[in-house]
């Protein structure tokens, strides 16, 4: 049986009257709707009942559970909702009350804590969980940690009442068998306790801890409890002691305060022992009080007197005000050392600290009213708690392989998204409206034809932003896009997303398939003037029979055209090369290198200039970073001056045709230069659309030539730029094709 606390109202059978611990608890707190909890506690108990008189559950009488996890919640100031919810927990956990009658009795936020309670079962289940058990099931395993951490992240009440639960689970196996106590407690020292820490609930955490150390190291528990309990009447003087003198000292400095004793936990005196390697009697903290204080200014005052009365320990002061912990946790600390050699620890802080360093994360999170909706609540407090969750789940180091692989899959980098009802999406970086679309459900990401963000329609290509509300619109025609697969359209950013997409192709027909993979591969190899080469033998590379299998794994998105594009330009290249006067690279022809003179030059990069002797000018002596330009010489080539050299400004001002654009940088010792053309329907600003293009873009341009057709109003644009490889060029087209009224890009040879 679950022992219930001392104060509470018991009947003559030794079951807890329900009625009197509900008076007792109204009139210590505010409670809301009370007859809402009563009518949970009288099904509770009913239902436990019959499970004992059927002996179901011999060993836990769960009403009295429920009431234990209640007071713990009620001692963190939750609401109504938390309390029935953790009243009723175990007998739905149990499967004697089914989560649809808690819904309809107790109403949807009742049922949807509970439910997302049950969720954080999985890493328990992990935890205690073989390598053979957990490898076997380890796609569902996944899914229900994915599961657990959205539920947590959705509403902070579903972490507070799981705590609660084990609270309560790990107060009540002290008279079970060993294996037992053990297995309870390994499971709340490797995951509870630290939640505990992370979400800043003091309180719950040094209680968690010292329970776990008692049952998985109980020598050494018991070993730290005597040598407390020899000294503890004499302790026990010593800080009243203490405590009367420095109330009176604050009391004369001006300065309103509450001074009390701390009690010391077992398990961090062990700790400090262990990892200092220190005898008990050179534990600072065995002695300490605390000082609560009004103000901010007042717990430097106070650390000002207490510094007055004792001489304090070098090394031994921390301020946590200036330099709050991860969790948010605020005191000043200090330990001091009186005449006789006695080691006192200090602790200060204000009212509102004090409740921050108890409560945690409930100080902030209070639920009033009846309204808790997720979308109710800001995303900056929505984000601050998910990164909690995270940084909890970082502490988990005794979490196997798989616990491992789903920590790496949340970590802090990724985004972090809501649906237009509140519930948190995470995504990697650079996901797009359609990863999140396939993240939500499959048919949601098939039947996607457009997107909303913050209420305002955004492209497919849009890169999500943490803290963004995404809404998917769909459309009952709609189907996924080939171009959604080519990597450089910017549409996927992830491979569950990826392959999503891959397999609805793979349903199609393959008839449909290879006709669409042949469209794309001549589109890619047309636009780069390589649709005259042999395919077959591409295709047999590829390990095809024939090409119609390789247009089909294309259709399929099983191949990328990359892959083919490689194989034609190898192909090319396996040629008899023509004479080097006369030679053409398979992709583009070679551009000349800058000439690069000394050591110093090597850096520099001259824009749009080849051949040029480069040296350092002896006058400014320029250095990486510095802003640079350069002054062609007669017979030295091109100086490199700094801009603010006066030598170079004087040459500036009398001959300024003879300054160069010059920069630092390890600029590409090769470019192309390739011959492309661009048709589209004329515009006012065409030509300055396509030339900010190439300038964000970086690329330099050769020559340029624009026709316009006034009997169709096109244009018809001749450039010649230089890029880096065929992905470079690849990458520009696409972005070309996007600009407004672009009718194709494509490449063109010898400026055909």
């Amino acid at each position: 049986m679950v022992k219930v606390r001392e104060d509470h109202p018991l009947l003559h059978d030794g079951s807890l009257d329900v009625e009197r611990w509900l008076d007792s608890i109204q009139q210590s707190q505010d409670v809301k709707d009370p007859e809402r909890l009563h009518e949970a506690l009288l099904l509770a108990k009913q239902l436990s009942d019959e499970a004992i008189a059927n002996r179901t559950y011999w060993s836990i009488d769960s009403a009295q559970m429920g009431i234990e996890m209640a007071n713990v919640l009620l001692d963190l100031r939750l609401d109504t909702d938390s309390i029935v919810a953790a009243i009723l927990y175990r007998a739905v956990r149990e499967g004697r009350l089914a989560l649809q009658k808690v819904e309809r009795q107790f109403g949807e936020t009742v049922a949807t804590l509970i439910e997302g309670v049950l969720r954080m079962a999985a890493i328990s289940a992990i935890q205690n969980s073989s390598g053979d058990s957990v490898l076997g099931q380890r796609e569902a395993q996944v899914d229900n940690l994915r599961k657990m951490l959205v539920a947590m992240i959705d509403d902070v009440r579903v972490a507070l009442i799981k705590l609660a639960e084990r609270t309560s689970a790990i107060r009540a196996v002290k008279d079970a068998p060993e294996d037992k106590r053990r297995k309870v407690a390994d499971e709340v020292f490797s995951i509870y306790a630290p939640l505990a820490h992370r979400l800043g609930i003091g309180h719950l955490k040094w209680e968690l801890e010292d329970l776990s150390f008692r049952y998985l190291q109980p020598e050494a528990y018991k070993q730290i409890a005597s040598l407390l309990d020899e000294k503890r009447m004499a302790r026990q003087q010593y800080i009243e002691q203490a405590v009367h003198r420095l109330r009176d000292e604050m009391l004369a400095a001006g300065i309103k305060c509450d001074v009390y004793g701390r009690a010391k936990h077992i398990y961090s005196i062990w700790r400090k022992m262990s990892r200092k390697n220190l005898d008990f009697s050179q534990i600072y903290d065995i002695r300490a009080v605390r000082i609560l204080v009004p103000t901010m200014r007042d717990c430097y005052a106070a650390l000002g007197i207490v510094h007055s009365l004792w001489r304090h320990i070098p090394h031994e002061f921390d301020d946590y005000i200036a330099n709050p912990k991860e969790n948010g946790y605020r005191s000043l600390h200090t330990a001091v050392i009186d005449t006789e050699g006695k080691i006192l620890e200090v602790q200060i802080r204000t009212h509102d600290m004090h409740e921050d360093a108890e409560l945690g994360v409930c100080a902030h999170w209070l639920y009033k009213g009846t309204d808790t909706s997720a979308k109710d609540q800001g995303y900056e407090q929505k984000i601050a708690w998910l990164r909690q969750v995270l940084e909890w789940h970082e502490e988990l180091d005794d979490l196997p392989e798989l616990a491992g692989e789903f920590r790496s899959d949340i970590n802090p980098d990724r985004i972090y998204v809501f649906t237009p009802d509140g519930h948190v999406v995470d995504l990697p970086p650079k996901a797009t409206p359609v990863d999140f679309a396939y993240r939500v459900h499959t048919e949601v990401g098939n039947k996607c034809r457009g997107a909303k963000v913050n209420g305002r329609i955004v492209p497919l290509t849009y890169l999500l932003n943490t803290g963004e509300q995404v809404e998917i619109l769909t459309s009952a025609n709609a189907h996924p896009s080939r171009d959604w697969l080519y990597p450089d359209s910017g549409y996927l950013h992830t491979t569950r997303a990826r392959a999503k997409v891959t397999h609805w192709f793979k349903r199609q027909a393959r008839d449909q398939n290879i006709e669409e993979g042949r469209q794309l591969v001549m589109r890619e190899l047309d636009r780069l003037d390589l649709a005259d080469e042999a395919l077959q033998p591409v295709a047999e590379k590829m390990n095809m029979k024939s090409t119609d299998d390789m247009y089909a794994a294309v259709g399929a998105g099983d191949l990328r055209l990359g892959q083919i594009v490689h194989q034609v330009l190898q192909q090319v290249d396996q040629r008899q090369p023509a004479p080097m006067d006369q030679q053409e690279l398979p992709l583009l022809r070679r551009a000349a290198a800058p000439k690069r003179t000394d050591d110093s030059a090597n850096d520099v990069f001259i824009e749009g200039v080849g051949n040029l002797l480069t040296q350092m000018a002896s006058c400014c002596s320029p250095v990486p970073g510095d802003d640079i330009c350069g002054y062609i010489t007669k017979g030295r080539g091109v100086v490199v001056h700094r801009s603010d050299c006066d030598n170079v400004l004087h040459l500036g001002a009398h001959e300024p045709e003879r300054i160069l654009q010059v920069s630092w940088g390890d600029e590409p010792q090769h470019r192309y230069p390739v011959d492309m053309k661009i048709s589209a329907y004329d515009r006012t600003g065409l030509l300055r659309d396509v030339s900010a293009l190439l300038a964000n873009e970086r690329i330099n341009v050769l020559s340029v030539n624009t026709q316009t057709n006034r009997n169709d109003n096109t244009a018809l644009m001749s450039l010649t730029v230089e890029v880096d490889s065929l992905e470079h060029f690849a990458r520009l087209m696409n972005k070309i094709d996007q600009l407004p009224n672009v009718i194709a890009a494509r490449r063109i040879r010898g400026g055909v």
